[in-house]
């Protein structure tokens, strides 16, 4: 376990942008301050990109890309793998890191970091693992050659909720097929990424590769940057409506495009699930990073003979949670990120209740510094409630109910969203039977936690386009191309 000290950890994070291989102030020195959600208090101030500095940030990719394309799988696999140790040699100053800037308790911290990191490792395997094809084609008159090259240059825009995995979920897979990337992190979390690119650059990425700039004018910065004709691909993790922007954007010139955009996850329990895995898998597809996850079960849909057993056992559960600053031993609900946030849950919540809800245990803002919410049960919600539509972001699990499974199939279907379901059910067969018809790019089957590197992370309807992790993750940087030669016998 590191003894270092907050001061000393925040010390060590960069403040400058990163731009060909070189830290650097921004235009005319401008700065924006990163804040602790616990309390309110800024605790580091960094570069606030220019229009200028994000089009500094694409120059250098681009003049890096052909080189880097050019070097050897095995030597850009053994880069991430040499970051992939040291994160892991650096585990508690990340995690650390993500509980200063971001609030969540750091013993989840810990696990964003092991599984942050396993992309790195994943990725650097699967780096000499890009393959292509050499056949005869069917008319015999010549040899068809199937090869993978890398897209281009890549921008990465990641999301404050997960400031590493995010970051390393992206980043990994796009050096590992060849490609260069400019890298926006949140403003609300930047530090993580701006530490994590400082090991890169101890590991060995060279100049131009990775780049990396912070600014508190996204869409200013980030537009130029979009419909250059130099960018190649655009990977972007947010909300939806951000998403749908971004896609306009790149319509222009026909960018590959990676969307993870919002969720509305039903956690489907069934009348003969078993109630006690059922509460700790809830506990934790809800109240993970204090429920501020795409992933986080939105709606859940109990089976009505089972719903009071299940709400009683869950609010036992809730009631027992310990919020604080996510530094403090046994803290399991830490900070929302902002007051934004406190407000949104606020309103979901009040607007249920009177909609018929009812409040088992929370449902109120906590007075004092930082931004907390009570964890919170609500039951009875109906239809006509606010939160069956709208991604909460926030430590609140919603009770509805269903009487048959064609009806909990209805109830959870009906979102414009597809990200992740979760099933608790011990019918094998009505599993198998949810898979096929739970309209969703990913589905947890007696499983409250599904994200994996080594699977595809994705999603359907609104929930966006493309995959993430998995060998599906690489094939995103990589475009086909098709050659024909003549028989060389003819």
């Amino acid at each position: 376990m590191s003894t270092i000290s907050e001061s000393e950890l925040l010390a060590k994070v960069p403040s400058q942008l990163y731009i060909n291989g070189q830290w650097v102030d921004a235009a005319g020195g401008k700065t924006v301050d990163v804040h602790d959600p616990a309390t309110g208090l800024v605790i580091k101030s960094i570069a606030d990109a220019s229009p200028a500095d994000g089009m500094k940030a694409l120059d250098a990719a681009v003049a890096a890309q052909d080189a880097w394309a050019a070097t050897a799988p095995r030597v850009r696999g053994e880069i991430l793998r040499k970051a992939f140790d040291r994160v892991q040699e650096l585990k508690d100053e990340f995690a650390l890191l993500m509980t200063l800037e971001m609030g969540k308790p750091l013993s989840e911290a810990i696990g964003e970091v092991n599984y942050g990191s396993e992309f790195l490792r994943w990725f650097s395997e699967e780096a000499v693992r890009i393959t292509g094809r050499y056949g005869t084609n069917p008319e015999g008159t010549g040899r068809t050659i199937v090869t993978q090259m890398p897209v281009g240059p890549c921008y990465l825009i990641t999301p404050w909720n997960f400031p590493l995995a995010m970051a390393t979920r992206k980043i990994a897979p796009a050096l590992a097929a060849g490609c260069t990337v400019v890298v926006k992190p949140a403003t609300l979390t930047p530090l993580t990424t701006l530490y994590f690119v400082k090991i890169l650059e101890e590991c060995g990425v060279p100049a131009g590769v990775v780049n990396v700039f912070t600014t508190s004018t996204t869409a200013e910065v980030s537009d130029p940057i979009v419909t250059d004709k130099r960018l190649r691909k655009l990977s972007f993790t947010g909300s939806t409506g951000v998403g749908q922007s971004l896609m306009k954007l790149a319509t222009e010139n026909m960018l590959r495009t990676s969307m993870e955009l919002g969720g509305n996850a039903p956690f489907l329990v069934f009348e003969d699930a078993d109630l006690d895995k059922a509460v700790d898998g809830v506990m934790i597809a809800k109240f993970r990073n204090i429920g501020q996850a795409c992933t986080a079960a939105n709606r859940v849909i109990v089976h009505e003979s089972v719903a009071d057993a299940f709400a009683q056992k869950v609010t036992e559960r809730v009631k027992a949670m310990k919020i604080g600053r996510g530094t403090e031993d046994g803290v399991s609900i830490g900070p929302l990120i902002d007051s934004k946030a406190v407000a949104k849950a606020d309103q979901l919540v009040q607007d249920a209740v009177s909609k018929g809800a009812s409040v088992l245990t929370g449902g109120k803002a906590i007075d004092g510094a930082g931004t907390f919410y009570e964890p919170t049960v609500l039951t009875g919600v109906t239809a006509a409630a606010d939160i069956m539509t709208e991604e909460i972001f926030g430590p609140v699990l919603s009770i509805t109910t269903f009487s048959t499974e064609e009806e909990g199939i209805a109830i959870a279907n009906d979102t414009e969203y597809g990200l992740i379901g979760y099933v608790y059910t011990e019918d094998f067969k009505r599993g198998q039977r949810l898979i096929e018809k739970l309209q969703t790019g990913m589905m947890g089957l007696n499983a409250g936690v599904i994200s994996n590197a080594s699977a595809p992370f994705g999603g359907v309807k609104m929930s966006g386009l493309g995959r993430e992790g998995g060998f599906e993750g690489i094939n995103e940087y990589l475009s086909t191309k098709y050659t024909m030669t003549p028989n060389p016998f003819a």
